[in-house]
């Protein structure tokens, strides 16, 4: 694969597309800042979800960007990590991948808020970014320190400013970046052992 199309996978881009798609029809409606406008066009927020029974919104929220800035962020890293992910895993369990960790770290972080008492109206990708991160993690564990030009250290390296900007920065949804890393793992373990199981049961 030519290095100026190593970052072009086809369901990979398609997914960042829709986002954007997404953000654009949002942006011409009305504001993407304001959580009232977002709330009403697919955002989560706990209350909605437990008690008017709009679990879709698990999913939705993460297509949904508050701004231009947030949108552009996210696009950047999931054009990025995803495209190892869709070149390692094919089409449909990237797919799986990508929706299993939008709806858990959006899972994750109402469960976070309702434990704090700290209800607010979220949305973004970055649950997803981070299921990407520990995916990816997986894998560069399971080739004995290096993916493709990932290497342990840098990788881990990314991992903890990652984390660490989020946690230093007010307004982040670290319940969804932490809740989609371990989501993101443990789907990248899933995979491997699927993959164990099927070559015993042919042998």
């Amino acid at each position: 694969m030519q290095e100026q199309h190593r970052y072009i996978t086809p369901v990979n881009v398609t997914l960042a597309a829709v986002n954007a798609a997404v953000f654009c029809i949002l942006e011409a409606l009305g504001d993407t800042s304001s959580a009232t406008f977002m709330l009403a066009h697919g955002a989560m927020y706990p209350p909605a979800v437990l008690y008017g029974g709009e679990w879709w919104r698990l999913l939705t929220s993460a297509f949904i960007h508050f701004g231009i800035s947030h949108l552009l962020n996210n696009l950047v890293l999931l054009v990025c990590l995803g495209s190892y992910l869709e070149r390692a895993y094919g089409k449909i369990r990237f797919l799986i991948l990508y929706l299993v960790c939008a709806a858990g770290s959006s899972l994750v972080s109402m469960g976070h808020m309702l434990y704090t008492g700290d209800l607010a109206v979220s949305g973004g990708a970055s649950g997803v970014v981070f299921g990407m991160i520990g995916a990816l993690l997986f894998l560069v564990l399971k080739n004995r320190g290096r993916f493709e030009d990932l290497s342990l250290r840098r990788f881990l390296l990314m991992m903890a400013l990652s984390l660490y900007y989020g946690f230093s920065t007010t307004g982040v949804d670290n319940a969804a970046h932490v809740g989609g890393l371990i989501i993101g793992f443990l789907v990248g373990v899933i995979f491997f052992l699927a993959d164990r199981i099927t070559r015993i049961i042919r042998r």
